[in-house]
């Protein structure tokens, strides 16, 4: 009997994938535990293995297909002795994604020139006799003008080519009913999408909630004035996390300066007394100094649910690492319980895979707080969109000489750093986030007090 091989679930929240590459064709005998595709998934590529033992009969998927819903049927594989050319393949129809009700705007698609009120209930009178003729007479069969341009250009609404962008649907096979020839929005209702490929239907956009397709209008920006580069799972991941994040997520900023001359130097004595090959980057000192924090204020590493408030119990924190085509956010787990040293290989072996979209997922997931940081790159100060379902995300400046005043009234020159902590208000207070940098300001300012 013939065994279906379907779209593996890469992670607890994967919906769909790109079958980024076959690693056997049909006719290939494989075994249990043989790596037979690669599959792409938002923030990393990672090999699938066999489950089950047979014959190759069908690759259904081509590789290189993009939005590969999980527990779709991929391939199909014959069993030790059957006839592959009797092997039943599935059917992989995909079922049309829903099209929205867009917003009504009645007269969003007519020129205001051609809105005409009756001024009197004689032309109404009039209107209606003459509709009545108009009734009775024989339809005409003069044909649609065209919305196609002499230069290639299609004349339609905005609001025609949301929908349409919705629905999957091609602007140049409709005739417009609205004035000369533009499509406007009901000639995109009547229209039915295109008939897709199995395999390619998967990709077609959808709505997500109240965010909309963006698309720019050829009227204002030539199609061959710009070059469109498809966007890969990552970007289109990160894309929509963080739209969400900004509209639904109420949160506000919290900025603090911090003297990190002592940190410097407690890092370089550090560096200096350790063993070969160890170097601890001030980045390291600010994960560990976070995790100790997020333990003395606990009411600060929590997240936000429909159910209640969830307090965690370890501070997992996130780290942002800036890779090809987009972000990843490796975390590391029980921060408050290693030191420096683990804390520095442990970062430098994620930030490298991460680069190389090695990660597993539960290696990014998981975090209970993030840290960015961009003070590499001169950036004085910046704030971060929160990073669901965390309550709270520090983004770090660089580290500068300002001229400060120490207690004695004197002007002296020190290292000052800038940082924002961003929260999420439904979890966190001003007070509650306040405290929380109190106690980050402390460990930092005081780098001993993080080696008791």
């Amino acid at each position: 009997m013939s065994i279906n091989i379907t779209m593996p679930a890469l992670s607890p929240t994967m919906e769909e994938g790109t079958l980024s590459k076959w690693l056997v064709k049909e006719g290939d005998t494989i075994s249990s535990g043989d790596v037979i595709a690669e599959i792409e998934t938002d923030k990393a590529t990672m090999e699938v293995e066999a489950v089950d033992e047979g014959t190759v009969a069908k690759l259904l998927v081509p590789a290189g297909t993009e939005g590969v819903k999980v527990n779709a049927v991929i391939a199909v594989l014959a069993e030790d002795g059957e006839d592959v050319s009797s092997v039943s393949v599935p059917e992989t129809k995909a079922a049309p994604a829903p099209a929205p009700k867009a917003p009504e705007k009645p007269a969003e698609d007519m020129p205001k020139s051609d809105i005409v009120m009756p001024k009197s209930d004689t032309v109404m009178a009039k209107s209606s006799e003459v509709a009545a003729n108009q009734a009775k007479a024989p339809l005409a069969t003069t044909p649609l003008p065209s919305a196609n341009t002499g230069d290639g250009r299609i004349k339609a609404s905005p609001l025609a080519r949301r929908i349409a962008d919705m629905k999957g649907i091609d602007l140049s096979a409709i005739s417009g009913t609205g004035p000369r020839g533009r499509i406007i929005k009901r000639d995109v209702e009547n229209a039915k999408p295109a008939a897709a490929p199995a395999a390619a239907s998967a990709t077609a956009p959808k709505p997500d909630g109240l965010i909309l397709p963006q698309v720019l209008d050829d009227r204002i920006y030539a199609p061959d004035s710009y070059e469109l580069k498809p966007l890969d799972g990552m970007r289109k991941t990160v894309a929509r996390r963080l739209t969400e994040s900004f509209m639904q997520v109420p949160h506000f900023p919290l900025n603090i300066d911090l003297n990190i001359d002592r940190l410097l130097t407690s890092r370089s004595a550090i560096n200096a007394a350790a063993e070969k090959g160890v170097k601890i980057s001030v980045n390291d000192m600010l994960i560990k100094a976070a995790a100790l924090a997020l333990m003395d204020e606990p009411d600060c590493n929590a997240s936000y649910t429909d159910k209640g408030i969830a307090y965690h119990k370890h501070a997992n924190v996130s780290v942002a690492v800036a890779i090809d085509g987009g972000l990843i956010t490796p975390v590391i787990f029980k921060a408050e319980t290693k030191g420096l040293a683990e804390i520095s290989e442990e970062m430098k072996d994620l930030a490298a895979r991460a680069r190389d979209r090695k990660l597993k997922p539960q290696e990014y997931t998981g975090g209970t707080f993030s840290i960015s940081n961009l003070g590499m790159f001169g950036i004085k100060s910046f704030a971060s969109i929160i990073n669901p379902p965390e309550g709270m995300i520090l983004s770090v400046g660089a580290g500068e000489k300002r001229a400060v005043v120490d207690a004695k009234g004197n002007v002296t020159a020190a290292t000052i750093m800038t940082v924002t902590l961003t929260c999420d208000h439904r979890v966190i207070g001003g007070a509650e986030g306040a405290k929380w940098l109190a106690a980050f300001k402390r460990y930092v300012e005081t780098p001993e007090a993080m080696l008791l």
